[in-house]
């Protein structure tokens, strides 16, 4: 049987060939400096495994109902009065799911909102599977350009609104950047989406994992909470905003599949239904492990990669242009233009030394960057930063 021409149109144009390619290149190396894996390196706090081994062993290892055990979606309702004042599930028409991981969500939320002809506008640099999403749910990725400082704005975003989009999707801090958004820019767009009967969707996988200072620190007052600005933060935006976060970047769990998506009710609804005939639901003894979380402090290990940013920043700056990360475990610098190289070519001079980092395409529609990963070992990032500069020196 020719198997090959039973492949639909969708899977033919979801094409991972960039990042199969680094990594098919990367595994004839020995010992490679690593900065290529977008997971933190140290382990799961015990707390959150000693919940999730518990969980095991006392026999929850079956179905849950679709949208979650009741435990962890009333501990993400107290999380999310406390944090951002919303009232879930309450008298706002507000109700949350429990996915499998903010993957799920995504996911989800693409084939409940976007279907032929529909249209999503998403960042550019932007995070690998957010054009495919639209894709396989039939409709069409916008690209929002935010080069050169990786910013959002409603400015950007205003020309790519038609009569045929559905959603903005807006990601802070950001993977590849580590750009953090503004208040200001944050109320612009929410402003903009509003107006235009737009959902705007912000994921915010890394809204643990922000840095002191900047834009950051965030004071008090006008219905904005002093932590990472966020268009949820703003007043009344529970009717006009889909928040999606999760466990696994924050906690470093990343291969147990655990996060939630919160928002209107008949969007969460949608998504319900869908959960309920392909994840079912998100894995069980996650569930109950990711409960523990809410009790865990973080905040040294964020520090410490506060820390790792500033010498990845430090030694970048002094070679060429980059955006400062405020958030998450990425740099995105560019490639520089004296090198007279596509960053798909700097990548494959980096892997001749040994070093593994992921080329700007995958990211984005150019190939003039480069993502670096700050979630390794500091003598290795030191090794990898010592070749990356001298490469782009040139």
């Amino acid at each position: 049987m020719d198997t090959e021409r039973l492949i639909c149109d969708r899977a033919r144009a979801v094409d991972a060939s960039g990042i199969r390619r680094i990594f098919n290149l990367a595994a004839k190396l020995q010992d490679p400096i690593n900065l290529s894996i977008g997971q933190p390196d140290f382990p799961v706090p015990d707390r959150v495994k000693d919940a999730a081994i518990e969980a095991i062993r006392t026999d929850r290892n079956g179905y849950t109902l679709t949208k979650g055990i009741g435990p962890l979606l009333d501990r993400i309702a107290a999380h999310l009065r406390f944090d951002i004042g919303w009232d879930v599930p309450g008298d706002d028409g507000l109700d949350c799911i429990v996915t499998s991981g903010t993957a799920g969500a995504l996911t989800l939320l693409f084939l409940a909102l976007i279907g032929p002809g529909d249209e999503a506008i998403i960042p550019d640099p932007y995070f690998a599977m957010y054009p495919y999403l639209a894709t396989i749910a039939g409709g069409k990725a916008v690209r929002c350009e935010m080069y050169p400082d990786g910013r959002m704005t409603a400015e950007r975003v205003e020309p790519l609104i038609s009569e045929r989009t559905k959603l903005v999707l807006f990601n802070s801090p950001n993977n590849p950047t580590g750009v953090v958004s503004t208040v200001d820019e944050c109320k612009d767009l929410l402003e903009l989406c509003r107006s235009k009967g737009i959902l705007l969707v912000s994921d915010e996988i890394y809204d643990e994992f922000t840095f002191a200072g900047g834009v950051t620190d965030v004071a008090a007052g006008d219905g904005v909470s002093p932590r990472c600005p966020s268009p949820a933060r703003l007043p009344g935006a529970e009717k006009d905003v889909l928040l999606i976060r999760g466990f696994g970047k924050t906690y470093g769990c990343t291969g147990w599949r655990g996060g939630y998506a919160v928002g209107p009710t008949p969007i969460i609804d949608a998504i319900t239904r869908l959960q309920q005939y392909t994840f079912v639901c998100a894995p069980s003894p996650t569930q109950w492990g990711v409960l523990a979380a809410f009790d865990v402090d973080m905040t040294q290990h964020v520090a410490d990669f506060q820390r790792r940013r500033d010498m990845v920043i430090e030694r970048l700056q002094s070679v060429t242009e980059v955006a400062v990360p405020e958030g998450a475990f990425y740099a995105f610098p560019k490639v520089p233009e004296h090198l007279g190289l596509t960053g798909t070519e700097f990548v494959d001079r980096c892997i001749e030394q040994n070093v593994m980092i992921i080329p700007g395409n995958v990211f984005s529609g150019r190939d003039t960057h480069v993502r670096l990963s700050y979630a390794a070992p500091v003598a290795k990032i030191e090794q990898g930063l010592d070749i990356i500069t001298k490469l782009m020196q040139g």
